[in-house]
């Protein structure tokens, strides 16, 4: 007979994290995704070069040419 040990299992992680920060603009207080901003009173955004991590690579979702 062979016994097992049982093991909690891993976490689920995403890669994505909400964070929050005050606007810049109005200094509302606006949660983002992985630092990276938006605010829905003034319409400042953050560029997206001051986000925690790399952006996903750009996928064409256009669909088949035809020619």
């Amino acid at each position: 007979m062979t016994r097992h040990t049982e093991v909690a299992p891993k976490p689920v992680t995403t890669g994505t994290e909400i964070t929050r920060t005050d606007c810049k603009q109005c200094g509302t207080e606006v949660h983002g995704i992985d630092g990276r901003y938006s605010c829905p009173l003034c319409g400042w955004v953050n560029h997206w070069s001051e986000g925690h991590n790399e952006l996903p690579a750009e996928v064409d979702s256009s669909g088949p040419t035809t020619g």
